[in-house]
Formats: C-alpha cells, sequence, structure tokens
C-alpha cells in the first residue's frame, strides 16, 4: 500500500522568507537613530532570533534602558521593516520552487511562526506562498513560545497528525528546540547567527538549504 504524503510543518522568518536580514538592518538603523551602534546592537539582534515577541521587548528594553518609549520604537522598527517590504518579500534560497512541487505532490503543511498570525500571513500572501499552506500558526495564537514545544504540538493536532509523523524545518537553535521537543523530526537549515556559535546537539538534521534538507528524505514528491 502507498504510504501517503508525510505532513510538513516550517518556521516563516530566516526558513520560508528573508526577513531577518531586513529586521536587522531596521533594528540596528533604528537603534543608531538612539544613539546605540556598534557590535553590541548586531551581538544583541542575532541572539534573539527565533524567540518571541515578548522576550524580545524585554530584552531590547533592558539594552536601550528606562527612559525609551518601546512602544514608539517597536512601532518604529515596523515602520522602517515596512519601507525595505514595499515591493515585496524575498523568498529564502529553493522555497519559491520546492513548496508549490511539495503542494503539488500532496503534503499537507503548515506554518508554525513566532510571527503573529495576521501579519504571517500578509508576508505569506505577499510572497506568493500563502495558499500552499492548510494554515498558519501565529506566535499570538499559542499558550507556550518557542523553544517550548507547545507551537508544534498544536500544528500537528491541527493536521491531524502526531508529532512523530510530521516533519519540521527550522532555522534558530529557539525553534529547533521547539520542534524536537515536540517529537518531530526536525531539520535545522541556519541562518543568522553569531559568528563561531556551535549548532545545538539535538538530534536534529542539519542542511544547507530548504531543497537539500527535503532531499535527506526523498522529497518533494
Amino acid at each position: 500500500m502507498t504510504r501517503p504524503p508525510r505532513p510538513l510543518l516550517f518556521d516563516m522568518d530566516g526558513l520560508l522568507l528573508d526577513t531577518e536580514r531586513v529586521i536587522q538592518a531596521a533594528f540596528v538603523e533604528e537603534c543608531a537613530r538612539l544613539g546605540r551602534a556598534g557590535n553590541e546592537v548586531h551581538d544583541l539582534f542575532l541572539g534573539m532570533v527565533g524567540t518571541s515577541g515578548a522576550e524580545v521587548s524585554e530584552r531590547v528594553g533592558r539594552f536601550l534602558g528606562m527612559g525609551v518609549d518601546m512602544v514608539a520604537f517597536s512601532a518604529a522598527i515596523e515602520a522602517n521593516f515596512n519601507r525595505r517590504t514595499a515591493d515585496g518579500v524575498a523568498m529564502r534560497p529553493t522555497v519559491a520552487e520546492v513548496i508549490p512541487a511539495l503542494a503539488g505532490a500532496g503534503h499537507d503543511m503548515a506554518v508554525v511562526t513566532s510571527t503573529s498570525g495576521d501579519r504571517a500571513c500578509r508576508y505569506l500572501a505577499q510572497a506568493g506562498l500563502l495558499d500552499h499552506f492548510r494554515f498558519v500558526l501565529g506566535g499570538d495564537e499559542v499558550p507556550a513560545a518557542k523553544p517550548d514545544p507547545a507551537p508544534y504540538r498544536m500544528a500537528a493536532e491541527r493536521l491531524g497528525c502526531a508529532p512523530g509523523e510530521a516533519l519540521a524545518f527550522e532555522d534558530s537553535d529557539t525553534g529547533t528546540r521547539a520542534a524536537v521537543r515536540a517529537g518531530c523530526t526536525t531539520v535545522q537549515i541556519p541562518d543568522l547567527r553569531p559568528a563561531g556559535q556551535p549548532l545545538p546537539a539535538l538530534g536534529q538534521h542539519v542542511s544547507v538549504n530548504l531543497a537539500a534538507g527535503l532531499a535527506l528524505f526523498d522529497l518533494p514528491g
């Protein structure tokens, strides 16, 4: 009997979409407006990749100091990001080819992201990817953020499978921990990370891009 296509779960920022570099540029620029520049700004950003919005706000607030209006700073970051992506959001390497191929092969697919659901859907729609996924599970729709396994467990349940049946793809250490802890077979495809920082030894597979990661499992199709 032919085995049904495997359920697939994908992170978004830095995995499907090349948004992390844009956010980094916006963050560095807005920090410079407040007189904070140099390696410490870059190091702070890289250390926050993959974390929840609440944790980012807390860490940035401590970094910038008590006198900074974090609501205004967050709004400035978002406006800066929107200016930089006015013509669309770029995809990570091989994504434009493999995601439609996977959908065409019948794989049940979902996005599991720390970005809010509405915003994630908007970015994916701009990139022409949204319709390939059954749903998008945003960071504002889960009881606990990555690295907690809750987002991946919830996504697997919504797809009607056990986490162990699903194949998950992540770029960050935080997201990889979440997927592995949930019980998913996990492929980490690193994007932005601090120089010299080793990947965590979690039993995950590691690949250079999405197509190569899929090829480890004779996917797509």
